[in-house]
């Protein structure tokens, strides 16, 4: 198989999982029985002051991309879910308008290098958050100024019997790019994850997954092309 058509397969993969979290979290909102939201949220500012504050709520208690979740629990004593990126989610790949995101048409590609999450129970639910760093690496067709990156999150119970979505939502948050032309970054921090507390045996099913939607992207116009004057006859 072509690397085109592998990446065809997992851009696929990545929108076929999220519509089908965003239609198990629908049909759980209407029968009234979940928390949580699918509404979107914009954060724009991905200054240098966000990233110190991923450092100033996580300091220690964050890891790089793909080590296991750090140890931590509620005042309460419930464990805090561990957060996992999702497979086929962990990086983000924009080509120029119109086109796929491969060779000479690749504008940027975004990934995630360091997590972090906490939790905490107030009264009958649970408030979690969730830090995400990562790099944007610019591709041959250049990135733009302002780079745009979807990400959702989503807290789910897995078990033998399946997957229920308990809240998920889409965040989307934008970087400036480097004048010079060079790769930049980006820092997430979120903070309004809120679901009913479980039951303990029912919480070690949950999880916190975190990942790419590119569903998420504003739509970018394809250039139009250029209309040249016929010679008169």
């Amino acid at each position: 198989m072509t690397g085109k058509n592998s990446g065809h397969s997992e851009s696929q993969g990545r929108a076929r999982y999220w519509r089908a979290a965003a239609w198990i979290m629908g049909a759980t909102l209407l029968s009234g029985c979940g928390g949580g939201s699918s509404v979107l949220d914009s954060v724009s500012d991905t200054s240098s002051s966000i990233g110190s504050r991923f450092g100033q709520l996580f300091g220690s208690k964050s890891q790089a991309a793909g080590e296991p979740s750090a140890p931590a629990q509620t005042t309460s004593g419930l464990a805090c879910p561990p957060l996992i990126i999702r497979s086929g989610a962990s990086t983000l790949s924009v080509g120029v308008p119109g086109k796929p995101a491969t060779g000479g048409d690749m504008r940027y590609q975004a990934n995630i290098t360091r997590t972090a999450r906490d939790c905490e129970q107030q009264g009958d639910q649970v408030t979690g958050r969730v830090g995400i760093e990562g790099r944007i690496i610019v591709g041959p067709a250049g990135a733009p100024p302002t780079v745009e990156i979807p990400l959702r999150v989503a807290v789910v119970k897995e078990t033998a019997q399946g997957t229920k979505a308990i809240f998920t939502k889409l965040y989307r948050t934008s970087a400036e790019m480097p004048a010079d032309g060079g790769n930049g970054s980006y820092s997430l921090v979120i903070e309004d994850i809120s679901y009913p507390v479980p039951s303990s045996a029912d919480n070690e099913s949950y999880i916190y997954y975190i990942g790419f939607d590119p569903n998420g992207l504003k739509p970018e116009a394809a250039p139009r092309p250029a209309h040249h004057n016929r010679p008169k006859s």
